[in-house]
């Protein structure tokens, strides 16, 4: 039996969406990620770099790098939360609506990640 691209649902070999509403569901996030995906690739790019560069600047300058970390894992992970859009690679496995909930969760790790930097400061000093 094939799966509902969307939710999963098994269905018949002749069908891609269980019903309806997935398929709205899936034209939806196929529009929002192609009017939002070059804001979030610059986003993106800036905060996965800013994390470590931050850490390293943490050494010799710690309110400075810990900010700059945090400030970049909390933008990111909101970022995640609010535009969720999973790799092709992740939506193949385990279709749409469970690879966005997984994002979801990444995003609120990375909340978590920023907050456990932020002990950091509280460590260094």
């Amino acid at each position: 039996m094939k799966k509902c691209d969307y939710c999963a649902k098994e269905i018949s070999n002749f069908e891609q969406y269980c019903c309806e509403e997935c398929e709205q569901n899936t034209v939806r996030f196929y529009r929002r990620n192609e009017r939002h995906s070059k804001i979030f690739l610059i986003i993106n790019t800036v905060c996965v770099f800013g994390i470590p560069v931050g850490l390293f600047f943490a050494a010799f300058n710690p309110p400075v790098g810990v900010t700059v970390a945090t400030l970049s894992c909390f933008v990111l992970g909101a970022m995640l939360i609010l535009l969720p859009f999973p790799t092709e690679g992740m939506i193949k496995k385990h279709k749409l609506k469970k690879a966005i909930k997984i994002s979801r969760i990444f995003g609120g790790a990375v909340i978590g990640m920023g907050i456990l930097i932020i002990g950091l400061l509280f460590v260094l000093e």
